[in-house]
Protein backbone atom coordinates (compact mmCIF):
# COMPACT_ATOMS: atom_id res chain seq x y z
CA UNK A 1 0.00 0.00 0.00
CA UNK A 2 1.71 3.15 -0.80
CA UNK A 3 0.91 6.34 1.70
CA UNK A 4 0.85 9.41 -0.28
CA UNK A 5 -3.42 9.28 -0.29
CA UNK A 6 -2.57 8.93 3.80
CA UNK A 7 -0.44 11.84 3.95
CA UNK A 8 -2.59 14.07 2.06
CA UNK A 9 -2.71 17.03 4.84
CA UNK A 10 -6.55 16.53 5.62
CA UNK A 11 -6.50 12.83 5.35
CA UNK A 12 -3.87 12.81 7.73
CA UNK A 13 -5.21 15.63 10.23
CA UNK A 14 -8.08 13.04 10.16
CA UNK A 15 -6.57 10.35 10.78
CA UNK A 16 -3.88 12.13 13.84
CA UNK A 17 -7.32 13.22 15.41
CA UNK A 18 -8.44 9.36 14.92
CA UNK A 19 -5.33 8.69 16.85
CA UNK A 20 -4.79 11.37 19.76
CA UNK A 21 -9.35 10.76 20.81
CA UNK A 22 -8.57 6.34 20.74
CA UNK A 23 -5.16 7.60 23.05
CA UNK A 24 -7.11 9.65 25.33
CA UNK A 25 -10.01 7.45 25.37
CA UNK A 26 -7.59 4.75 26.27
CA UNK A 27 -6.22 7.01 29.10
CA UNK A 28 -9.58 7.54 30.35
CA UNK A 29 -10.32 3.96 30.11
CA UNK A 30 -7.84 2.86 31.76
CA UNK A 31 -8.14 5.59 34.70
CA UNK A 32 -12.44 5.57 34.66
CA UNK A 33 -13.14 2.02 33.76
CA UNK A 34 -10.74 -0.04 35.13
CA UNK A 35 -9.54 2.37 38.09
CA UNK A 36 -6.18 2.89 37.49
CA UNK A 37 -5.00 5.92 39.51
CA UNK A 38 -2.64 8.50 37.02
CA UNK A 39 0.17 10.25 38.60
CA UNK A 40 1.50 13.48 38.01
CA UNK A 41 3.69 12.69 34.65
CA UNK A 42 0.39 10.58 33.67
CA UNK A 43 -1.75 13.38 33.84
CA UNK A 44 0.95 15.54 32.10
CA UNK A 45 1.66 13.46 29.39
CA UNK A 46 -2.08 13.69 27.61
CA UNK A 47 -1.31 17.61 27.54
CA UNK A 48 -0.03 17.17 23.49
CA UNK A 49 -3.09 15.51 22.68
CA UNK A 50 -5.30 17.96 23.88
CA UNK A 51 -3.47 20.53 22.47
CA UNK A 52 -3.55 18.34 19.18
CA UNK A 53 -6.98 17.37 19.01
CA UNK A 54 -8.34 20.82 17.94
CA UNK A 55 -5.33 21.25 15.99
CA UNK A 56 -6.00 18.30 13.89
CA UNK A 57 -9.40 19.45 13.30
CA UNK A 58 -8.67 23.14 12.43
CA UNK A 59 -6.54 21.37 9.74
CA UNK A 60 -8.75 19.17 8.33
CA UNK A 61 -10.87 22.84 8.02
CA UNK A 62 -8.24 25.33 7.57
CA UNK A 63 -7.35 27.03 3.56
CA UNK A 64 -4.40 26.51 1.47
CA UNK A 65 -1.30 25.70 3.35
CA UNK A 66 -2.91 25.81 6.39
CA UNK A 67 -3.38 22.27 7.19
CA UNK A 68 0.65 21.53 6.24
CA UNK A 69 1.73 24.20 8.90
CA UNK A 70 -0.87 22.90 11.35
CA UNK A 71 0.31 19.64 11.05
CA UNK A 72 3.84 20.56 11.39
CA UNK A 73 3.16 22.37 15.08
CA UNK A 74 1.31 18.57 15.72
CA UNK A 75 4.32 17.03 14.69
CA UNK A 76 6.51 18.99 17.55
CA UNK A 77 4.00 19.13 19.80
CA UNK A 78 3.65 15.05 19.68
CA UNK A 79 7.40 14.98 20.00
CA UNK A 80 7.30 16.81 23.45
CA UNK A 81 4.98 14.07 23.51
CA UNK A 82 6.49 11.16 23.17
CA UNK A 83 9.28 13.08 25.00
CA UNK A 84 7.72 13.04 28.28
CA UNK A 85 7.13 9.31 27.67
CA UNK A 86 10.46 8.50 27.38
CA UNK A 87 11.25 10.71 30.80
CA UNK A 88 8.25 8.85 32.48
CA UNK A 89 8.99 5.35 31.32
CA UNK A 90 13.17 5.69 31.81
CA UNK A 91 11.63 6.86 35.80
CA UNK A 92 10.16 3.60 35.85
CA UNK A 93 13.04 1.52 34.70
CA UNK A 94 14.81 3.09 37.21
CA UNK A 95 17.42 5.05 34.21
CA UNK A 96 16.85 8.09 36.34
CA UNK A 97 14.66 9.47 38.94
CA UNK A 98 11.23 10.86 38.34
CA UNK A 99 9.57 13.84 39.14
CA UNK A 100 10.55 14.59 43.28
CA UNK A 101 7.03 15.54 43.74
CA UNK A 102 5.24 12.60 42.30
CA UNK A 103 4.93 10.32 44.87
CA UNK A 104 6.55 7.44 45.67
CA UNK A 105 7.31 8.47 49.76
CA UNK A 106 8.06 11.26 51.27
CA UNK A 107 9.85 12.51 53.91
CA UNK A 108 8.93 10.70 57.48
CA UNK A 109 6.38 13.11 59.41
CA UNK A 110 8.26 15.81 61.87
CA UNK A 111 5.26 15.56 64.32
CA UNK A 112 1.96 13.82 65.48
CA UNK A 113 0.54 16.26 63.49
CA UNK A 114 2.23 16.25 60.50
CA UNK A 115 1.40 12.61 60.46
CA UNK A 116 -2.35 12.87 60.85
CA UNK A 117 -2.33 15.22 58.24
CA UNK A 118 -0.62 13.33 55.96
CA UNK A 119 -3.31 10.62 56.73
CA UNK A 120 -5.94 12.50 55.96
CA UNK A 121 -4.12 13.67 52.67
CA UNK A 122 -4.53 11.74 49.27
CA UNK A 123 -1.01 10.52 48.80
CA UNK A 124 0.11 11.13 44.83
CA UNK A 125 0.33 8.18 42.99
CA UNK A 126 4.65 7.08 42.51
CA UNK A 127 5.53 8.03 38.86
CA UNK A 128 8.34 5.61 39.04
CA UNK A 129 6.24 2.87 39.03
CA UNK A 130 4.56 1.09 36.31
CA UNK A 131 0.67 -0.16 37.17
CA UNK A 132 0.01 -2.00 33.85
CA UNK A 133 2.16 -2.51 31.14
CA UNK A 134 1.67 -4.80 27.93
CA UNK A 135 4.91 -6.86 26.23
CA UNK A 136 7.12 -5.75 28.94
CA UNK A 137 6.13 -1.70 27.88
CA UNK A 138 3.94 0.14 30.86
CA UNK A 139 1.28 2.77 29.56
CA UNK A 140 3.95 5.60 29.93
CA UNK A 141 5.89 3.51 27.38
CA UNK A 142 2.97 3.10 24.79
CA UNK A 143 2.76 6.51 25.11
CA UNK A 144 6.22 7.27 24.23
CA UNK A 145 5.72 4.60 20.96
CA UNK A 146 2.16 6.13 20.25
CA UNK A 147 3.26 9.92 20.18
CA UNK A 148 6.37 9.27 18.73
CA UNK A 149 4.32 7.17 15.13
CA UNK A 150 1.48 10.54 15.71
CA UNK A 151 4.67 13.29 15.74
CA UNK A 152 6.64 10.78 12.55
CA UNK A 153 3.10 11.00 10.57
CA UNK A 154 1.88 14.47 11.05
CA UNK A 155 5.97 15.69 10.14
CA UNK A 156 5.52 13.63 7.04
CA UNK A 157 2.32 14.72 5.85
CA UNK A 158 3.38 18.67 6.84
CA UNK A 159 6.45 17.88 4.35
CA UNK A 160 4.84 16.01 1.62
CA UNK A 161 4.43 16.76 -1.60
CA UNK A 162 0.93 16.15 -1.85
CA UNK A 163 -1.44 18.68 -2.47
CA UNK A 164 -3.73 20.04 0.15
CA UNK A 165 -6.58 20.30 -2.03
CA UNK A 166 -8.05 18.55 -5.09
CA UNK A 167 -7.34 15.00 -6.04
CA UNK A 168 -4.15 13.49 -5.94
CA UNK A 169 -1.73 14.35 -9.19
CA UNK A 170 0.84 11.50 -9.77
CA UNK A 171 4.28 13.22 -9.75
CA UNK A 172 3.98 15.78 -7.77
Amino acid sequence: MRLGPLLRPRTAALLVLLGAVLTVGGALYFEHVLGYVPCKLCLTERVPYYLSLPLAALAMIAPGRGPKLILGLIALVMLYGSGLGIYHAGAEWGFWPGPSDCGGGSAAAADINDFLKDLAVKQPVDCTKAAWSFLGISLAGWNAVIAAFLAAFAGAAALSRQLSTGPHQPGR
